[in-house]
């Protein structure tokens, strides 16, 4: 389990779970951009 922990540094993974957070949060804000476009 030490070699596949060595093979995927700690600093990857955070950068990797930013990416996925900032990704949602970017279509989230296009979801209700287009939500609220929609009823007006």
């Amino acid at each position: 389990m030490s070699n596949y922990e060595t093979k995927f540094p700690r600093a990857l993974w955070i950068r990797l779970i930013i990416y996925i957070a900032v990704g949602h949060l970017f279509a989230a804000f296009l979801y209700l951009l287009f939500a609220v476009g929609a009823k007006n």
